[in-house]
């Protein structure tokens, strides 16, 4: 039996991983969490995801260097990354794809729209 899909999601708001986790697993998603860009870049070398929903506004490291950090690992050329972002500025979505993120989605999004989103990019694993 295939393993469930594994989504690791990136976020300094309570609120927003709560929501976010429920979602996921509800789906059939394993799920792992990570409060910060530190806690991220931890679980990123230690575990294969999926997919990562990566917020970009946070205190330490942000979105982007997380972003960045994955795609210099040759052995996470699979996970496929989603940011997600109250910064909806042409600039700063621009910065997103050029970090390497495979979908930028402004806050606040859909939950439904993000869900078919990350189960269309797991399609494409």
């Amino acid at each position: 039996m295939p393993t469930a899909p594994h989504i690791l999601i990136v976020d300094d708001e309570p609120n927003i991983v709560m929501s976010l986790e429920f979602l996921m697993r509800k789906s059939g998603y394993q799920v792992s969490i990570a409060r910060n860009g530190t806690e991220a870049l931890e679980a990123i070398d230690h575990t294969a995801f999926d997919v990562v929903l990566l917020d970009i506004m946070m205190p330490d490291v942000d979105g982007y260097q997380v972003c960045r950090h994955l795609r210099q690992r040759p052995d996470r050329t699979a996970t496929r990354v989603v940011m997600l972002s109250a910064k909806s500025k042409e600039a700063d979505v621009q910065k997103g794809y050029d970090a390497g993120a495979d979908l930028y989605l402004p806050k606040p999004f859909s939950t439904r729209q993000l869900m078919e989103k990350v189960k269309s990019l797991l399609v494409v694993l």
